[in-house]
C-alpha cells in the first residue's frame, strides 16, 4: 500500500472517530436538557398533589419513582438493543 492510501486511510478513520465523538456528546448534552425538563415537570407535578415540593415526603417519593422509572427505562432499553442484536451496556444474569 503506498503511503498516500495509507495516509488517506488514516484520514478518513480519524473523521469518522471525531465525528462519532460529536455525535456521542451531543447526544449526551441533549439528553441532559430533556432530563432538566422532565425534573422540573415532574416537580411541578408533585407539588401540586402533595402540597409544598420542598416537602421532605415529596423528596423521597420523587426520588424513589425516579429511581424506579430510571431502572425500567434501562431493562427495557438493553432488552430491546439484545433482540435487535446490538450490545447493551447493562447485562442481566438471566440472559446468560
Amino acid at each position: 500500500m503506498s503511503k498516500q492510501a495509507d495516509l488517506r486511510l488514516r484520514s478518513i478513520a480519524t473523521i469518522r472517530s471525531l465525528l462519532q465523538t460529536m455525535i456521542t456528546l451531543a447526544s449526551a448534552s441533549l439528553g441532559f436538557v430533556a432530563a432538566l425538563a422532565w425534573n422540573d415537570a415532574i416537580k411541578a407535578t408533585f407539588k401540586k398533589f402533595l402540597g409544598e415540593a420542598d416537602s421532605l415526603a415529596a423528596l423521597y417519593t420523587y426520588a424513589v419513582i425516579a429511581t424506579f422509572a430510571a431502572i425500567f427505562v434501562v431493562g427495557l432499553l438493553s432488552w430491546f438493543a439484545s433482540k435487535v442484536g446490538g450490545s447493551a451496556a447493562i447485562s442481566r444474569e438471566v440472559d446468560g
